[in-house]
């Protein structure tokens, strides 16, 4: 059951949060780490060890998208991203 649920979370929330960081909207960042106990939850219920080590560094990258965009002070966010000699 867990891992049905798992897959139909994975199947809409990943290609949701990769449409929405090439979208450069920071709140891709925020899905994509959501979606990672689900890929957690699959790797561990089937035995994908080598998922579960690559939901590892997802999780890493994801954390640090969260942190650029949404705490680091002077971070991405708000910035403009058109060639502005400002």
């Amino acid at each position: 059951m867990w891992d049905n649920i798992a897959q139909a979370v994975i199947t809409i929330l990943s290609p949701t949060a990769i449409v929405l960081v090439a979208k450069k909207n920071r709140w891709g960042f925020v899905i994509g780490l959501m979606t990672q106990p689900f890929w957690f939850i699959t790797a561990l219920t089937n035995k994908q060890w080598g998922v579960f080590l690559v939901s590892l560094v997802y999780t890493g990258s994801w954390i640090l998208g969260v942190y650029e965009w949404f705490f680091k002070k002077g971070g991405s966010y708000g910035k403009e991203t058109k060639n502005n000699p400002s």
